[in-house]
């Protein structure tokens, strides 16, 4: 019986000895090549040099030896066809039945901090992703394995039965073509931000699969967590657990938003209570446990089942006040071991996420993806940077110290709230919440009614323009003297002559909003 060949070329070793070992047990020749026949040399399994099946030598710094017919024809023959069998004895190619490769570490070097544009390309794979191929075109015959995680399946099939069964090849075979679609897409990412190609003809995004998940936003639907093929580091996929349940895909949604809302608050001590995506209490104050204090009370009661993130280290005072509290997520760049044992004392499933606040500038940049029926939305996040020296008082009465200061903190806080996204807050904390209305009126009457008996020196935010004066006659009534909302209605003039009338302060900033 003709002895089976294997070609093991890799540049994760991790368990490729072992894996030889037991090859070289079972009767199989090895041809190897670079490192890795090193250390298969070194650690005393015999190869066969690539060189001496090719009769051809490594050149170019390694740039082409299994670029090759006497490999590609030994990984492509058809073995239910004679005319594939003699082509490869007349051109003396010996058959290869089983492929171990994977990749030059691209990702690995794009991510370095020294990385160079040369050292980049230099770690695009090419004789890799050949073989891979070619090995998983004719997985009919040919047995291919890209992940160190299938060697032990891989050897107890040969061990039992001398060959690999169909299944298990085609099921090999996904997933070398889904490893070498993911490397190339790293690739083109890669130089398309290169060349600073930002609408390409082709979107080229790659994820790995972070957690299975037991359903999505229902019990009905399937779902599962993926994580950016390059790990954005201010991301809920990347954050540290340091309590509770595994995240659900409403947790993940939710601190999504959360962790976004938060970074617009960075000047100061802030906490965010959010629950369903829109923000239910947003304080600031000088410390930490005081910011807690105004987001609490902001609603108390919609925060109960709630997400909470605080941008400063979480110390014992605060973790006191929240413990008693139901929460389904806590997040923070830190927190002090005292703190760490209150909340976790009694709460085994309360999750606390860790984040690196300081990574917050780098998330940014990243785009963000909406599924349709039949495509994919994209658009850059909406962070665009606002001065207040840029807004425009529209009304003949100017905004006190204090309502300057209100309208400033209320517009960072409209951001996420769901359009038609109303917000009443005083210079500290927020006091009513009016989201995702189909008009706008109802929102403003949904935040008045929530913020009613706190309206003392309060201020309103609109995520985008009043289409009508009778948005500005709610405000009044309510008897709020203040307004930021972002202007450009073919009505703004009635609104202002509303506000006029009413004695209200408006600002237009020019710049809408919107959250769908």
């Amino acid at each position: 019986m003709t002895t089976k060949r294997a070609l093991i070329s890799v540049s994760d070793k991790a368990g490729i000895v072992k894996f030889a070992q037991e090859l070289k047990k079972l009767g199989w020749d090895i041809i190897s090549t670079g490192g890795t026949k090193v250390a298969l040399d070194n650690a005393g399994v015999s190869t066969i040099a690539i060189d001496d099946v090719t009769g051809f030598p490594e050149m170019m710094d390694g740039r082409v030896k299994t670029l090759h017919p006497k490999i590609h024809g030994g990984l492509l023959a058809r073995r239910d066809l004679d005319s594939h069998l003699q082509a490869a004895v007349d051109n003396q190619i010996e058959l290869i039945d089983l492929v171990v490769v994977n990749l030059y570490p691209f990702k690995e070097t794009i991510l370095r901090p020294d990385v160079t544009y040369d050292l980049a390309v230099e770690n695009i794979d090419i004789g890799g992703p050949s073989m891979l191929r070619s090995a998983a075109k004719n997985h009919a015959s040919v047995t291919v394995v890209v992940d160190p995680a299938d060697y032990t399946m891989v050897l107890e099939q040969l061990a039992e039965k001398g060959e690999t069964s169909y299944e298990t090849r085609q099921h090999l075979a996904a997933k070398v073509f889904r490893h070498t679609a993911a490397y190339d897409a790293l690739i083109a990412e890669y130089f398309t931000g290169q060349v600073g190609e930002n609408k390409p003809e082709k979107l080229t995004i790659t994820y790995d699969l972070k957690q299975s998940m037991r359903y999505g936003e229902n019990p009905q639907q399937n779902a599962d967590f993926y994580q950016n093929a390059l790990p954005t580091e201010y991301s809920i996929a990347t954050a540290k657990q340091l309590n509770g349940k595994e995240l659900s895909f409403n947790n993940i949604r939710d601190a999504d938003a959360a962790i976004r809302i938060i970074r617009d608050f960075k000047d100061r001590p802030t906490v965010v209570a959010l629950k369903h995506m829109n923000p239910c209490g947003i304080g600031q104050a000088d410390d930490i446990e005081t910011a807690w204090d105004y987001a609490y009370e902001a609603d108390p009661v919609s925060i109960f089942g709630g997400i909470v993130v605080l941008n400063r280290e979480v110390d014992a005072a605060t973790a006191e006040k929240m413990h008693p509290i139901f929460l389904e997520i806590i997040i923070a760049p830190s927190y002090s071991a005292e703190a760490l044992a209150i909340l976790t004392n009694k709460k085994k499933n309360l999750r606390i996420l860790e984040l690196p606040f300081d990574a917050q500038d780098a998330s940014e940049v990243e785009a963000e993806y909406t599924g349709v029926v039949g495509g994919l939305l994209v658009q850059n996040q909406d962070v665009i940077k606002e001065s207040p020296a840029d807004w425009q008082v529209v009304t003949e009465r100017q905004p006190s110290d204090q309502e300057a200061v209100a309208l400033e903190f209320a517009w960072k806080a409209i951001k996420y709230v769901k359009s038609n996204g109303i917000i009443i807050t005083n210079d500290k904390m927020t006091l009513g919440v009016g989201p995702g209305q189909t008009n706008r009126v109802a929102s403003v009457r949904i935040a008045i009614e929530q913020a009613k008996d706190r309206l003392e020196g309060a201020v309103l935010a609109s995520d985008a323009f009043f289409p009508f004066a009778d948005n500005i006659e709610e405000i009044a009534q309510a008897g709020i003297k203040a307004i930021i909302q972002p202007g450009g209605s073919v009505r703004d003039q009635d609104s202002i002559d509303a506000a006029n009338k009413y004695g209200i302060a408006m600002i237009f900033t020019g710049v809408r909003h919107f959250r769908h």
